[in-house]
């Protein structure tokens, strides 16, 4: 999924995932793979000492929802519709590692899919996504809002929405190259240096204050007319310049998530649709900075993109997602397994 607002020094890099990722109408990717390793134990290629494990399966199964971790617990927003005339589901869950239990908490303002998220200072930010503006209307219209969500008091709050472009991916357009940073103190938008590449849906991480863009989808909105890519970027925010490009990801791909364990992001799943192949992914990989290289590190127990999940101590979790596409053969599904890898 990804999301790309970043928290640093009091305000948010914010990686116009608007480009698509906020908003793809996309065609989808066959099944990719089966069910592969079981739900607890070591995976095929998985380092020793790491292990896949099996936890709650979230309630409502959905795609394209918005992770992050907040107060030692992860909470998921959003969803896609049903068509792309369905109302979204406007939901919020939070998942408590400690009991292994998730819980339906308030509804966001606003019903959205792919939107933005952050944490600061154990609060939540939302940003943009794709709304239904009428009922029985697309539910794929460009927002604009900015929201905070207290977890603690399960609450919203109104905030600036943000004056940058949108697009509406059932009409001509391109992705766009937008960087914005949001300022909450002051409440406020400004902007910054452009993206070397326009893309969207990519792997997104921090590590030691810099924001690296991995993979994506380039040129449209809908995977069925665009690319992926397996492009690696990196963004200083203290300078604003991006800087040289670095060591390609391995496995091309895009709608996959990222999660940042000791100085490494680590990047699971996604889809990769090319003239040849539709296909969802179980790729599992890390990429590390300091040396600017690439691990394979086996496969996910479940081929899945859409989905979502953060890093929770040494536990990458990984939620949700699509297993299926229409034109891959029957309906969509939409998967509640949730795994987690355990890092070392």
């Amino acid at each position: 999924m990804g999301s790309g607002v970043f928290f640093k020094r009091g305000r948010f890099f914010f990686i116009l995932l608007l480009s698509a990722a906020t908003l793809s109408a996309q065609g989808r990717g066959g099944r990719g793979g089966d069910a592969g390793a079981p739900g607890q134990g070591i995976a095929p290629g998985v380092p020793p000492g790491q292990r896949w494990v099996r936890l709650a399966p979230v309630p409502e199964p959905n795609e394209e929802r918005s992770g992050v971790v907040a107060n030692g617990k992860l909470y998921l927003f959003g969803g896609n519709p049903v068509g792309l005339t369905g109302t979204p589901p406007g939901s919020v869950f939070e998942y408590d590692p400690a009991g292994d239990k998730w819980t339906k908490k308030k509804n966001m303002p606003l019903a959205a899919h792919h939107v933005a998220v952050a944490e600061n200072e154990g609060k939540i930010y939302v940003f943009g996504g794709g709304v239904q503006k009428q009922a029985g209307g697309g539910a794929y219209v460009p927002a604009n809002n900015a929201w905070e969500y207290d977890p603690a008091a399960d609450s919203w709050n109104n905030y600036k929405a943000r004056d940058g472009q949108s697009l509406d991916p059932n009409q001509p357009h391109r992705v766009l190259d937008v960087n914005e940073v949001y300022d909450p103190a002051t409440n406020t938008w400004a902007a910054k240096q452009i993206l070397p590449t326009p893309r969207n849906s990519m792997f997104t991480g921090v590590v030691n204050g810099k924001i690296y863009l991995i993979g994506g989808r380039v040129a449209s909105a809908f995977a069925t007319t665009g690319s992926v890519t397996d492009v690696v970027e990196e963004y200083d925010p203290a300078t604003d310049k991006w800087g040289f490009l670095k060591d390609r990801m391995p496995t091309p791909r895009d709608e996959g998530v990222a999660g940042v364990f000791n100085n490494r992001i680590y990047v699971a799943g996604g889809e990769s649709i090319t003239a040849l192949n539709n296909s969802v992914s179980r790729a599992f990989e890390a990429y590390d900075p300091a040396s600017n290289s690439w691990q394979a590190l086996g496969n996910m127990p479940l081929a899945r993109y859409g989905l979502t999940g953060g890093v929770i101590g040494n536990r990458f979790h990984i939620v949700g997602g699509h297993i299926t596409a229409a034109f891959g053969g029957g309906e969509p599904l939409n998967t509640p397994q949730h795994d987690a890898l355990e890092l070392r």
